[in-house]
């Protein structure tokens, strides 16, 4: 059995979320390759000794580049604020370290090309944060897809609404501010929906019409005690274009109230329809038709160890896995391919895909016309 040293940086919900898969995927999957908890990284140094008590770490740091450059860190999750991802997804690369980097890449193109062509220049491995489908379940509503169970693929519609920013009340933040976060619900919402149209149906999105709407223009900043303005968008929609040649909708919002996790998607296809709702993440809707008028409808499909690999965790169907454990299958694919070979999915490669459709839809967006991904 070898060990490979972690590193995280960011100690936030996300950071957090890494730790505890790290903790976890060892036990979950067994394999060759264990975690080992080096180094974690936070910019307050109360805060960083706290999480490195309360996590496990050997060590902490406020000083990200202490741990790129560590050299018994090999594994490194960015966690942190998007516009500190190049930087350290670069050195780190440069370093030989693999890399963990929540989603979006950055806040722009340039930014995220420049993270792949440092990914292309290395030997190391690369995946990008994009959880939600590395669902057992999903996996598997996938491949009922590419098996023909619901025919050809016709058309894919997803939503995804959380009521983060949903209060008006709720302070102005770094979310809110193009230039430290890109675009708001389209970056850190729509990628989302982006990537799980891009893995269910097999096909990239070709070209889009956006529409943006900044539902609160200005919110409290208890740093300065002002108001200041929201330049990045609440709420996004578009309409989409596959590679494959069909279309489909993607609409988001993070001031839905009452959504916490309101991501729910459709693929139809010319014999049936499969869809998913994130919010009851055990349960995958599958229609199909019957000769026998009684018996239409949509099935209900609970998750179980049929729906690998959720037989790491389970032994029984309908006991149910959380947020954390789909985080711990998203390891386990990294994990994999650093110790046996392969690609992940998505890469940083896959990841700026995704991310030059947000940027299509955020170019047309603010011209009001149809735009190609580029």
């Amino acid at each position: 059995m070898k060990e490979i040293g972690i590193g995280v940086i960011g100690t936030a919900f996300m950071g957090k979320a890494h730790s505890i898969a790290y903790a976890s995927a060892g036990t979950a999957f067994g394999g060759q390759l264990r975690p080992r908890l080096e180094m974690v990284c936070d910019q307050d140094p109360h805060i960083a000794e706290t999480k490195r008590a309360e996590m496990g770490f050997a060590r902490c740091t406020t000083d990200p580049m202490d741990v790129v450059n560590d050299p018994k860190v090999d594994l490194i999750s960015i966690c942190v604020p998007n516009s500190v991802h190049k930087e350290i997804a670069i050195a780190a690369l440069a370093a030989g370290k693999h890399v963990w980097c929540e989603k979006p890449m950055s806040t722009n193109l340039s930014d995220s090309q420049a993270m792949v062509d440092a990914a292309a220049a290395s030997d190391q491995k690369t995946i990008v944060g994009y959880n939600y489908i590395q669902n057992p379940l999903v996996h598997a509503a996938r491949d009922m897809i590419n098996e023909g169970v619901i025919g050809e693929v016709t058309g894919f519609f997803g939503v995804y609404d959380v009521d983060n920013e949903a209060d008006p009340e709720r302070p102005y933040s770094w979310r809110m501010n193009r230039e430290l976060s890109g675009t708001g619900a389209n970056a850190d919402v729509m990628c989302h929906l982006v990537s799980v149209a891009h893995f269910m149906t097999g096909s990239n999105i070709s070209r889009v019409v956006g529409e943006y709407d900044i539902v609160y223009p200005d919110r409290h900043d208890p740093k300065t005690n002002t108001r200041k303005t929201v330049d990045n968008d609440d709420v996004c929609m578009a309409i989409a274009r596959f590679k494959s040649g069909i279309k489909g909708t993607l609409r988001v919002s993070r001031v839905a109230w009452g959504r916490k996790c309101g991501l729910s998607w459709e693929v139809h296809g010319s014999q049936g329809m499969i869809r998913f709702d994130q919010e009851r993440l055990n349960e995958l809707q599958l229609f199909t038709p019957s000769d026998d008028p009684r018996q239409q409808g949509f099935r209900t499909i609970l998750s179980g160890p049929y729906h690998k690999p959720y037989d790491a965790f389970l032994p029984n169907a309908g006991h149910t896995l959380g947020y954390i454990d789909v985080k711990a299958c998203e390891l386990n694919q990294l994990l994999t391919t650093i110790e046996q070979g392969g690609q992940t999915w998505p890469s940083f490669a896959d990841g700026l895909n995704i991310e030059k459709v947000m940027d299509a839809i955020d170019r047309s967006a603010m011209s009001g016309q149809w735009m190609d991904v580029e």
